[in-house]
């Protein structure tokens, strides 16, 4: 039989909640369960004043807004809130009727202005700290690796960096080849934060920031992160974030997970005064070339004095470069005399001066260590690659972390923010709903829900 539905008047006829409408399973039904941001409104206080001006929207509605966009991966404020005007799930989520008329989308962007930065990156230590008592993470082994992040900007924005100057110094040398081949970096006139970098050298160089990125070993649970420039090193952000890993968790770190970008002698310095075991494959040793390496020669960290190939001792000199370099020269008559100058001595010089890093020692002892690594530290490596590379590669698939949304450092520093936090509910959220299918199939109570969780 043909059948046939009316549509005329329905919403006169259907009395209930929004959230009858809403499956058990949907994403942020799972997640209201276990976000609470009771603490939000004390936290924001002083932003605002307590007598005088309009109301303005609940603090605890616009961030349920932002991290639902994030969760569905609507990231822009127009487009989220013009779902959320037909998403019932969006409005039953942020504490909105269907007669009730939804925040503009440009209150969000003043409520960014106004709580800057740091107050997101609270928000995401609220959820890390939810995630630990839930035990579906613990910080003592996490990976750590950084990922380009694509500025929101377009070629048009981008200008050559005192050209004219280079061009008027050296008008014989300066070639248009020159520019495009990168030698002389371009910077972008509407967001000078994001630095021109690439992952790869047959790619292009793009305007673009870098995420640096910690991620627990047990549910990858991402424990910290923070966002540079793109052109700033890996290595550069290493001791900051183990200190902050450990002062959001409350854990020491014991064992520590990198690539080959963070195989510096300063990385391992700084995992081994902090006593935390680095699975970090040192990079090799180049091969000897004409002139004697400085390989050949062996440095004596205990009195810091360094001994080249013949037995000769090379003493320190001159003070520390940029803080961490040590220069050691040869005297003259030990170089005068030597049956190798031909091979170590430029033509140039009298004697033989070498430098090494301050922290050589910790990269010997790393390069040693690599030689060394069994099973364990194979397996661990193996998990560094799934555990963060996957997590970067979520994010930007289905969270929208693969292009900035807007401009500025601390715009992008709150994007991270957000989607790390969004990403840790959501692996909360899975832990917590896989118990309630086990033990309370049939509870919907958030008050139930926990006290099953609590057990």
């Amino acid at each position: 039989m043909l059948g046939r539905k009316e549509r005329d008047q329905l919403e006169l006829f259907i009395t209930g909640s929004l959230r009858q409408l809403v499956p058990d399973d949907h994403i942020l039904a799972r997640v209201d369960r276990v976000l609470d941001l009771s603490w939000l409104r004390d936290e924001v206080a002083d932003l605002y004043c307590t007598d005088n001006g309009r109301p303005g929207i609940d603090p605890e509605v616009a961030v349920r807004l932002m991290v639902a966009g994030f969760l569905l991966g609507i990231i822009h404020d127009r487009r989220l809130l013009r779902e959320a005007q037909v998403n019932l799930a969006i409005r039953w989520f942020v504490g909105y009727g269907l007669h009730e008329v939804l925040p503009d989308h440009s209150s969000l962007t003043r409520i960014r202005q106004r709580w800057g930065a740091e107050r997101f990156r609270n928000i995401f230590k609220r959820t890390v700290k939810a995630c630990i008592a839930a035990r579906i993470a613990t910080g003592e082994i996490v990976h750590i690796d950084a990922s380009l992040i694509r500025a929101n900007v377009s070629w048009d924005a981008l200008a050559g960096h005192h050209v004219a100057d280079v061009e008027a110094a050296n008008p014989s040398e300066f070639e248009w080849e020159d520019r495009q081949s990168g030698k002389y970096k371009k910077i972008c006139t509407t967001d000078p934060d994001a630095t021109m970098a690439t992952n790869g050298r047959n790619r292009r160089l793009e305007p673009s920031y870098k995420q640096h990125t910690a991620v627990d070993d047990v549910k990858g649970v991402v424990v910290d992160v923070e966002v540079t420039t793109g052109e700033e090193n890996e290595g550069m952000a290493v001791e900051a974030q183990l200190d902050a890993i450990a002062m959001t968790t409350g854990v020491a770190i014991k064992m520590a997970t990198m690539d080959a970008g963070y195989a510096y002698a300063k990385v391992f310095r700084a995992l081994e005064d902090r006593q935390i075991d680095a699975i970090v494959p040192a990079k090799a040793e180049r091969r000897p070339g004409k002139v004697i390496p400085t390989r050949r020669f062996r440095l004596d960290a205990k009195h810091n004095l360094v001994r080249c190939p013949t037995g000769k001792i090379l003493r320190p000199k001159g003070k520390l470069q940029r803080g961490s370099f040590q220069h050691f020269h040869a005297s003259r008559e030990d170089c005068r005399a030597c049956p190798l100058r031909p091979r170590c001595v430029s033509p140039s010089r009298h004697a033989r001066v070498v430098v090494f890093n301050i922290n050589h020692p910790s990269l010997l002892r790393a390069r040693r260590k690599r030689l060394r690594w069994g099973n364990h530290e194979h397996h661990f490596y193996r998990r560094h690659r799934w555990r963060v590379e996957g997590l970067h590669g979520e994010a930007k698939t289905w969270h929208g972390l693969a292009r900035a949304i807007r401009r500025g450092r601390d715009n992008m520093r709150i994007q991270a923010f957000l989607t790390a936090a969004a990403v840790n509910l959501k692996r909360l959220a899975a832990a917590l709903f896989a118990i309630l299918l086990v033990f309370a199939p049939h509870v919907n109570d958030r008050i139930r829900f926990q006290r099953i969780a609590s057990t």
